[in-house]
């Protein structure tokens, strides 16, 4: 059996060495990170392995300019503890926290994407390497540097297969005085109903999420603040609705369990998929209906006025699952494979029906990387 070739690089010029070297080897190449999401979309086919996780240095760190400078093999874990020194943080809270570069190469973000975004309204510049070895930069250290090309854009999401992120400039943002949750118990329909309520109402969540039958609420800001506001929620709430201050364990535990059912466990489906804030009823109706025709557990954690929706299936055969996310990429084509149960692979492709961008994504490929030798396979069968 032949032994894969690892790339390490620590710094820049290794990097874009390691990429140089690999073309002349003529060497397909799987981009690896904290692995937290390694499994997503199609397994890619490979002859050597970049390592990104040494390339872990802080660059620049500007806490009155509220931007940070970092290599994107940086723990995000890391990054964030470093940052909350100063009283600031990247108002990201994904469940899956690998490396810096990860969250952007795989478009990740948790609850706070109701107010915060994405890793893409946080990234202000990218340094990259191509496939050839070809160092590329846009972007800068201010937020409203809007000079050249957005490569940013272009990389999120992109899951390792046009370039490999270098360096990552991110904007910062103050942590809160002080945040609680609302905790109401409720279908998907009333949580709809009243998580429009909270938005539309002043009340300014920093998240909303419908969790397995319960819908939480975060409020972030001043002490005073946030007493006002949680007066006022619970108000609209009614019976059976907690308030649930920052330093109490269960908000804590709230939280977790959405970040739980995000990752999954071995043996676990997770997909995630995109819908309209006004089809999260129906896409609740639609997992509990298909789970039950298959005899799989099932549960469902969304932000749904930010459209994402997760989706943990467990138990059952692996043709169970198939079936059921078949029946979600009937009705909601955006879903993407992030865990596989055992066997899965052999009962499901990758990616269902191509967007109808697919056209300029395989455009976009071939410009950057002419040659598929970066995550090749990760999009099949679109490219």
């Amino acid at each position: 059996m032949s032994t894969v070739t690892t790339y390490r690089p620590a710094a820049l010029a290794e990097l874009r060495d390691a990429l140089v070297d690999s073309a002349r080897a003529g060497e397909r190449l799987a981009i690896a990170g904290g692995g937290s999401a390694a499994a997503w979309g199609g397994a890619p086919r490979y002859d050597a392995v970049l390592d990104t996780t040494a390339m872990s240095g802080l660059i620049a760190y500007n806490p009155t300019d509220m931007t940070v400078a970092v290599q994107a093999g940086m723990p995000f874990a890391a990054l964030q503890e470093t940052l909350a020194g100063n009283g600031q943080w990247v108002a990201l809270d994904p469940a899956r926290a690998g490396t810096v570069g990860g969250l952007v190469a795989t478009a990740d973000a948790g609850p706070v994407r109701h107010a915060f975004g994405t890793s893409r309204d946080c990234v202000i510049g990218v340094t990259v390497v191509l496939a050839d070895g070809t160092v590329a930069r846009s972007g800068g250290h201010v937020i409203k540097n809007v000079a050249g090309y957005d490569l940013a854009k272009v990389f999120h999401g992109s899951l390792g297969t046009l370039g490999v992120l270098a360096e990552v400039v991110l904007r910062l943002h103050p942590r809160p005085a002080a945040t609680a949750t609302l905790a109401v118990p409720c279908d998907a329909a009333a949580a709809f109903d009243l998580g429009g309520r909270l938005v539309h109402g002043s009340l300014e969540p920093v998240a909303v999420e419908w969790c397995d039958g319960t819908l939480l609420a975060r409020f972030d800001g001043t002490a005073g603040g946030v007493e006002d506001r949680g007066r006022r929620a619970m108000a609209l709430a009614g019976a059976g609705a907690e308030w649930l201050p920052g330093d109490d364990h269960r908000a804590g535990a709230r939280w977790s369990a959405v970040a739980d059912l995000v990752r999954g466990a071995d043996g676990d489906t997770v997909v995630r998929l995109g819908a309209a804030p006004d089809r999260a009823p129906s896409l609740a109706a639609l997992v509990d209906r298909e789970a039950r025709a298959h005899a799989v557990d099932a549960a469902l954690t969304s932000s749904p006025f930010a459209g994402a929706h997760t989706v943990r299936l467990r138990g059952a055969t692996a043709a169970a699952h198939a079936a059921v996310v078949i029946a979600l990429r009937t009705e909601f084509p955006a879903t993407t494979v992030c865990r596989w149960a055992d066997g899965l692979h052999d009962e499901l492709p990758a990616w269902g029906e191509p967007p109808p961008a697919v056209a300029v994504l395989r455009a976009v490929k071939r410009a950057f990387d002419p040659d598929d030798r970066l995550g090749s396979g990760r999009f099949a069968p679109w490219f």
